[in-house]
């Protein structure tokens, strides 16, 4: 068979007229924004079926039938998908470039179907399911009725043995369902469903198509929130709800809005905000936010405003700045997200919200300043510790050169300085300050670290006790500087590593397998150890050249005599380290 390349799909989507397509089948009549017209497929005579130009989609409010042009032409005139595509891209004038592929059916098509009819099977037990009561109760308090749970596609998944019955009704295999994330194997070797108790919102690939399912739980129980698990089609920090739908109005209102939950997207999605999305349960990924870079220039960041939320704006806010993007943060009233906001002011007031959006560094500024941390010396060093990440970040020159200037003009130093500091290359990549320093191991003991501190302490952590209690003791998260082993160490810690996006665990399960291949563990964690406390002193070093020449004739001898102190330490306690640095010197000399 041949490939048809997603980008081209993804054309042929956007250049068709849905409406003209399914018009030619069923007569249509214009109801507000969309169309309605009876359905083609159970052979009503009302006009029970909608086409929604806006979503790009078609819905029928009594057999639930529901997909996007290529469904449809599929489920009417009996194509297969590519067939579909290919008569649709000939209809627009859109020529297919054939991509010779190995003969024979995509291996992952038994997984795309046990996922459909999971999720058929889920939203059956929503509408009409006698365990789905208390579901459809949760949603009317969240002002979503079963019409517009129909159209959005939600499910439920009941507790019990149901699923597994339901399933091998349908001919699906055990092991099936279990590559496809449905079901969970448990230490006894008997299976489970995955979801249980749990109201489920679809997670859809750039082709439409239900790959994954997030679930929220519905009276007690923990975790709140439950995502599938990564799968051969699905992986969770390379997709974005909603963005199968919400990337023709990301394209039109060149911006997207990033909330952090389901609830949120739903809630801005029905107040008129189609370009709006949210990541899986994790901070956003690089893949993510090359997905956002793709449609569109400029992302505003809609996250709770609590201290949770305005971490993860920042974070999320550096990430989307690393891919060249403009970067916008709307604050909400305080104890608000968007879903209460928008059932308590409606549409007019998230639209004020997004309107008074402001730059991610502004954002950041305003909060500084709020704290009053631009007031006093050893307050303006912690506010460029948070600044100058951002600064980093920025790709593009213009905005990094913007950012540099509102920062010497809010912190009264000097720009040059700021440069400097920021150790930014003239090709815009992100470098290492002038005061920065790279330590270096001395080759003088039998027993090497695997590949680096950081690797040989997690290997230890995942080993179990007693060397998990020890690492706990001896090192604190922010000891980690590798951001995938950060995130690491963090899952553990709090025993949720299915919270890990694709590429953290796939370190977590090569950590988990590796072992310290026969090194003794006490000589790796004493090394270890002491490579993470001489690094903790070089990191105070560089804290103190940063803040001396910042500093008024009268503070800095008592800055020279700690940086003193601290090089000593360093010199003394760690003497199988070197201090590789460009100016490292001891005071004074």
């Amino acid at each position: 068979m041949s490939l048809i390349p997603d980008d081209v799909i993804e054309q042929v989507r956007d250049a068709a007229d849905i409406v003209g397509i399914v018009g030619e089948h069923v007569e249509l009549k214009r109801a507000g924004a969309d169309w309605r017209g009876p359905c083609p497929f159970h052979g009503g005579t009302h006009r029970n079926f909608a086409v929604i130009p806006k979503k790009g989609m078609f819905y029928c409010f009594v057999c639930h039938e529901a997909g996007d042009v290529f469904t449809f032409m599929m489920k009417r005139l009996g194509m297969d998908y590519p067939t579909a595509v290919r008569e649709i891209a000939r209809r627009v004038g859109i020529t297919i470039p054939d991509r010779q592929a190995q003969q024979g059916p995509d291996p992952r098509e038994p997984l795309f179907s046990a996922v459909a009819a999971a999720h058929e099977w889920f939203v059956r037990q929503l509408r009409e399911g006698e365990a789905g009561a208390g579901a459809r109760r949760y949603l009317e308090t969240r002002a979503l009725d079963l019409e517009a749970a129909g159209v959005l596609g939600l499910g439920f998944a009941p507790p019990g043995r149901a699923f597994l019955d339901a399933m091998a009704a349908l001919g699906l295999e055990p092991p099936l369902l279990a590559e496809a994330g449905l079901v969970v194997r448990r230490d006894d070797g008997s299976l489970v469903p995955r979801f249980r108790g749990r109201l489920l919102f679809p997670i859809h690939d750039l082709r439409g198509r239900v790959v994954a399912f997030g679930g929220r739980v519905i009276g007690e129980g923990e975790p709140k929130y439950l995502n599938s698990p990564d799968t051969p089609v699905f992986h969770k920090g390379q997709l974005l709800y909603n963005l199968h739908a919400a990337r023709h109005a990301m394209r039109k209102a060149e911006r997207a809005v990033l909330v952090e939950g389901y609830f949120d997207v739903l809630a801005a999605t029905r107040a008129g905000v189609e370009e709006v999305v949210a990541p899986l349960g994790t901070g956003l990924t690089p893949d993510q936010a090359v997905l956002l870079e793709r449609y569109t220039p400029h992302v505003v960041l809609l996250y709770d405003s609590d201290e949770a939320g305005l971490r993860a704006t920042f974070r999320a806010g550096d990430e989307l700045l690393r891919h060249g993007l403009r970067v916008s943060v709307a604050t909400l009233p305080e104890g608000e997200d968007p879903d209460t906001l928008v059932r308590a002011r409606g549409a007019r007031g998230l639209e004020e919200v997004l309107r008074q959006a402001v730059d991610v560094f502004e954002r950041k500024i305003q909060i500084l300043e709020r704290k009053g941390l631009f007031a006093s010396l050893p307050g303006r060093r912690r506010a460029l510790d948070r600044l100058l990440p951002t600064i980093r970040a920025a790709r593009d020159p213009i905005t990094r050169e913007l950012y540099l200037s509102r920062t010497a003009e809010a912190a009264q130093v000097r720009k040059e300085v700021l440069e400097r500091e920021a150790g930014v290359t003239e090709k815009g990549e992100e470098g290492r300050g002038k005061g920065a320093s790279v330590m270096q191991p001395l080759p003088a003991s039998p027993f090497p670290l695997p590949v680096n501190a950081e690797k040989a302490l997690l290997m230890l952590l995942l080993s179990g006790d007693p060397w998990r209690a020890r690492v706990l003791e001896a090192v604190d998260a922010e000891d980690i500087e590798h951001p995938v082993y950060r995130a690491v160490f963090e899952a553990e810690v709090d025993n949720a590593p299915e919270r890990l996006d694709e590429t953290a665990a796939r370190a977590f399960e090569r950590l988990r397998g590796e072992g310290l291949e026969g090194r003794a563990p006490d000589v790796v964690f004493t090394r270890a150890v002491d490579w993470i406390e001489a690094r903790r002193l070089e990191r105070e070093i560089d804290k103190l050249d940063r803040e001396i020449p910042l500093a008024s004739a009268a503070e800095q001898p008592q800055l020279l005599a700690e940086k003193r102190r601290v090089f000593d330490a360093l010199r003394v306690k760690y003497p199988r380290f070197k201090i590789a640095s460009r100016r490292r010197s001891a005071p004074g000399t």
